[in-house]
């Protein structure tokens, strides 16, 4: 049996946490022991199939009133030990604080450490930091996973040429859906409130909408996240006098019953890695628009006009345009909607596990 740790910062609902939720049941489904290694447990996360572990390796109790160089080097000192008691055979790293941890902490070690990158390298890991640590920490790692090519390339060959590219998997749930008679007159979107969906321009995007289409409602499906965004919405909301038809729904997990017969799915990002939102919307076959985000994520499962279609990012003008041309459209819409279905040809549980499975094998 092979032992496979996963090492995050906690497990809260957002995306890679969710591709780690999925992969560790898989494995553990496969008869992999695997173990969730986390900073903390946040208030709420996904739930784990109970074959997986979890450990916590980060500052508990009184170790949290300790300074913030102590609290650090407490970090890598409990993950080296995690590493060491549990010896798995391979450790992967999900995000960028926790790449830089398993790899520090394993120094001298003769640990197999995969880094998987999940965002824009741009911004995230372009600061004079990272221009030492990628340089002198990612030579150690035995592999690199990235979701788009443009993710890849932003980093130096040495990475390139040790890396693959895995899409997310898509949750069962979502696949095979009975196309919908009749859609609802409904624009809809998931995701957390965070400010880089920018929310915001997909509001006022569809103000423009309402103007030709008032009979159409928008709907924000998901969760707070904290960071000010639902505030912000909320404002520009009442601003906009659109609280009879642009409605925050929260957070959920049956967005297979409420989603599918929605007329369009919208996805107004400014940046993000491979958004499950838009993979899941494909999947049930809902018609979408995504803009042509940084670093690639929608350009990777999008061919525009084809199954979907892109606008740049930041056009409030283009995404109104590109709503408005579904809803007029029916017969477009249906095209892009059946096409976008075949994503789960790649995107498939069983199809993203044997991707992952061959290349930790062939490490």
């Amino acid at each position: 049996m092979h032992k496979i740790a996963f090492h995050l910062n906690c497990l809260a609902r957002a995306g890679a946490e969710r591709v780690v939720t999925n992969l560790a049941a898989q494995f553990a489904q496969e008869g992999y022991e695997v173990v969730i290694a986390t900073e903390w447990k946040d208030a709420v996360e996904y739930e784990q199939d109970p074959r997986v572990r979890r450990v916590i390796v980060g500052p508990e109790g009184e170790e949290e009133k300790k300074g913030r160089i102590a609290k650090i080097l407490l970090r890598y000192s409990k993950l080296r030990r995690f590493v060491k008691e549990e010896r798995p055979d391979v450790l992967i790293a999900f995000g960028r604080k926790a790449n830089y941890r398993a790899l520090t902490a394993t120094l001298l070690m003769k640990q197999k450490v995969v880094v998987c990158v999940r965002t824009d390298p741009v911004s995230h890991y372009d600061r004079p930091a990272d221009q030492i640590q990628i340089p002198l920490l990612f030579r150690r790692a035995s592999g690199f996973v990235f979701q788009t090519t443009g993710q890849r390339d932003f980093f130096p060959p040495f990475v390139r040429k040790n890396s693959t590219i895995i899409l997310n998997p898509v949750n069962p749930k979502y696949l095979g859906l009975p196309k919908p008679e009749k859609r609802k007159k409904e624009v809809v979107h998931s995701g957390r409130l965070v400010d880089f969906k920018n929310h915001p321009l997909l509001i006022r995007a569809f103000c423009r909408v309402h103007e030709k289409h008032p009979d159409y409602a928008l709907k924000l499906y998901g969760a707070d996240s904290g960071d000010g965004t639902r505030q912000i919405i909320e404002a520009l909301i009442e601003e906009r006098h659109a609280g009879e038809w642009v409605k925050l729904m929260g957070g959920g997990d049956e967005l297979e019953k409420l989603l599918p017969d929605a007329a369009v799915y919208a996805f107004s990002s400014d940046w993000e890695g491979l958004p499950n939102g838009v993979l899941e919307a494909m999947a049930m076959g809902i018609p979408t628009v995504a803009t042509d985000c940084p670093c690639g994520g929608p350009a990777t499962v999008i061919r525009n006009g084809e199954n979907g279609l892109l606008v740049p990012i930041l056009d409030e003008e283009a995404l109104a345009d590109a709503i408005c041309r579904l809803i007029e459209d029916p017969a477009l819409a249906e095209r892009l909607g059946d096409n976008a279905r075949k994503i789960a040809d790649l995107t498939n549980p069983e199809a993203v596990f044997a991707q992952w499975k061959d290349y930790l094998e062939s490490l």
